[in-house]
């Protein structure tokens, strides 16, 4: 493994990590508010031992999240030095602003867990919404950032030079908002089908079966919802990848060859040089309608892209068909569930259903991985889409191997750490909230 491939795999392990757990800080402290506001509007006890037990999940979350963020913080400055010193003073930005938002959260974190009893009650819920809101800015910050790397916007570029710099256009790039809206419904799907998965597990073996079941409902509302808005921003996102990176896109779609009535694909196994995809079903036309409502519309291939700016078509079309078919599951799911409210009552408390959202309870985060995947080696071989390369911006540090084996030992360690404290967590649930 020479230095380039193990600067970009220890930065690809860092964010595959901690994006879980940005997530979760994201969208968990909304399912404690909505908890805490049924405490107080129903003086359920229930409701506040739901909230209390989440309140400690999260803060378990937020402080693993604030070292993996620590760490890639570092790793940015470390790694890639070329492409901060030129693109620092750009994007900035969102970067500074999220470190504003994550010094709120962590303040009215510390308030929510200490202040019962303490404070008004309606504030003490308010410092918990905070938690969420500011949790949520920060997460879509950061995907601003990321989403500059796709588009770069908010200076101009001559001979080499980065010049009359306006951060805030930077900011506020062309991709910034789909990538965001994108990005802020995964983070719900995922938690939400996670956390759901988990209840109803508990559920299934009859331990605190109320307080489970309180909890599995707040859930399952956000896990549902955002299961059917997700193909929605899927597809506002396809559509401007075809405009804007539409090298992203070929290789996604696997689309080898320019044509009018393209095909859309599903599975099969690209072959980079046959120029096709094997075992694929193909669907006439379907790609064409779906990026213009036009089935006859022409839609560029990887023939159009000069070889050497080629993203890896394999690795790209597997993660975007391994995304898509997550979500799809996740809507397949969320519409028997829609159904078992609305039409079929039986089906409510039915053990095949809660058996399925307990299988479902890591999808929507191997989802989430699949997409990061689809969007960060899909704009390869640039680091910053056409402007700087990768390799133009990694750091020949002498060590960098042994860096990389420390990082994933630390983040193996981790995660351990983690699952161990949250399975005593959920195993306390039932010992101290028993009613």
């Amino acid at each position: 493994m020479n230095d380039f491939i193990a600067a970009r795999s220890q930065m690809a392990l860092s964010l595959g990590f901690h994006i879980i757990f940005s997530c979760i800080g994201m969208v968990m402290p909304f399912f404690m508010a909505v908890s805490h506001f049924y405490w107080l509007r129903t003086h359920n006890i229930v409701y506040r031992n739901v909230t209390r037990a989440w309140s400690k999940g999260v803060a378990i979350f937020f402080a693993t999240g604030a070292v993996s963020g620590t760490v890639l913080s570092f790793e940015l400055g470390l790694l890639w030095p070329e492409f901060m010193r030129q693109a620092g003073p750009i994007f900035g930005m969102p970067f500074s602003l999220e470190g504003t938002a994550f010094f709120i959260e962590a303040i009215a974190l510390g308030f929510f867990l200490y202040g019962w009893d303490r404070f008004n009650p309606w504030f003490h819920w308010f410092t918990g919404v905070i938690v969420g809101v500011s949790g949520l800015v920060s997460g879509i910050l950061v995907v601003s950032a990321n989403a500059w790397m796709n588009d770069p916007t908010g200076f101009d570029y001559v001979r080499g030079q980065f010049l009359h710099i306006d951060p805030i256009k930077a900011m506020f790039n062309p991709a910034w908002f789909q990538q965001a809206l994108h990005m802020s419904i995964a983070a719900f799907a995922a938690t939400g089908f996670a956390v759901a998965g988990i209840h109803a597990l508990m559920i299934l073996r009859r331990q605190n079966i109320l307080f489970h079941t309180k909890a599995f409902k707040i859930a399952v509302v956000f896990a549902t919802a955002a299961a059917v808005l997700q193909p929605l921003s899927g597809d506002l996102s396809a559509k401007y990848v075809a405009k804007r990176q539409p090298a992203k896109l070929a290789a996604m779609e696997a689309h080898y060859v320019t044509s009018a009535s393209a095909p859309l694909i599903i599975g099969g196994i690209p072959d980079d040089k046959a120029k096709k995809v094997n075992y694929a079903i193909e669907i006439p036309g379907l790609l064409s309608f779906m990026i213009d409502g036009d089935f006859h519309s022409i839609v560029k291939g990887l023939d159009s892209i000069p070889p050497e700016d080629q993203p890896p078509v394999a690795v790209t079309h597997f993660a975007f068909q391994i995304m898509v078919g997550l979500g799809m599951l996740m809507l397949t799911i969320a519409i028997m569930y829609f159904t078992a409210v609305l039409r079929r009552k039986n089906w409510r408390n039915s053990k095949w259903l809660l058996r399925l959202f307990v299988i479902a309870t890591p999808i929507g985060f191997i989802a989430v991985e699949a997409g990061w995947i689809v969007t960060e080696v899909g704009r390869q071989p640039w680091i910053l889409q056409g402007i700087m390369r990768t390799a133009e911006a990694v750091t020949p540090m002498p060590g960098i191997l042994y860096s990389f084996y420390l990082f994933t030992a630390v983040y193996f360690s981790l995660a351990i750490a983690v699952v161990f404290l949250l399975y005593r967590q959920i195993k306390m649930v039932g010992k101290i909230y028993d009613i």
